[in-house]
């Protein structure tokens, strides 16, 4: 059994540590780039999508000036998945799911349809993006296909998006970070160049590979 909990600030500490290494752990599930662990790039971007979202959490704060919410789920002290949502300005009604995660030993027990209710209960017109594979699970949820969106599929609870403005972090930064150059110098002198080269251009077919997958999916719905 497992409780909610919704934050419009900071949340304690063990559940912050808690979400980050969810992220982490997830990153083919929760990144657009959806690398597989076998790329050598896949630390790299476990680094950035963890800052990403712990930037977002610190936002909660109200400091970055973008309006941000959370709802855990908790078995316990245990997190068993999150949601983090983007609530739309001038629009009281839209949100944008940001990131949205749950534990592999939990799923298909209702943790992610539980927390999208709660979300949904307070803001009924939402949009998220999310892999080919997982359509079926948010169709299920009350979402319907919308368009592209890069990598991913664009849904939406509502038949067209809001017009309202919703509040983002600029993270590109976070790919030129010293932390990030740091990561790759490592592993550029740990694998050689030949090997980093060929990373980079497996992610880029990758993800060449995977836009390609959402148009034709798109175009045969």
């Amino acid at each position: 059994m497992f409780s909610l909990t919704r934050y419009t600030t900071p949340c304690p500490e063990p559940v912050n540590a808690q979400i980050l290494q969810m992220v982490v752990d997830n990153l083919t599930d929760i990144s657009s780039v959806a690398l597989p662990p076998s790329n050598l790039l896949y630390n790299l971007y476990q680094y950035a999508i963890g800052f990403e979202v712990h930037l977002y959490l610190e936002a909660l704060d109200g400091s970055k000036g973008i309006a941000v919410e959370l709802v855990v789920a908790m078995d316990e002290e245990k997190l068993l998945g999150f949601c983090l949502y983007l609530p739309v300005k001038d629009d009281p009604q839209a949100c944008g799911i940001a990131f949205m995660a749950v534990q592999a030993g939990f799923r298909r027990q209702g943790v992610a349809r539980r927390m999208m209710q709660d979300v949904l209960a307070r803001y009924p017109h939402a949009e998220l993006a999310c892999a080919v594979e997982q359509v079926p699970a948010f169709e299920a949820m009350g979402f319907k296909l919308r368009g592209a969106r890069g990598t991913q599929v664009l849904m939406n609870t509502r038949d067209y998006g809001t017009d309202g403005l919703m509040g983002v972090l600029d993270v590109a930064a976070i790919y030129s970070s010293l932390e990030v150059r740091q990561i790759h110098t490592y592993l550029l002198q740990k694998h050689g160049k030949r090997a980093m080269v060929d990373a980079e251009k497996q992610r880029d077919r990758h993800l060449d590979q995977l836009a390609r997958k959402v148009q034709l999916f798109i175009a045969a719905r």
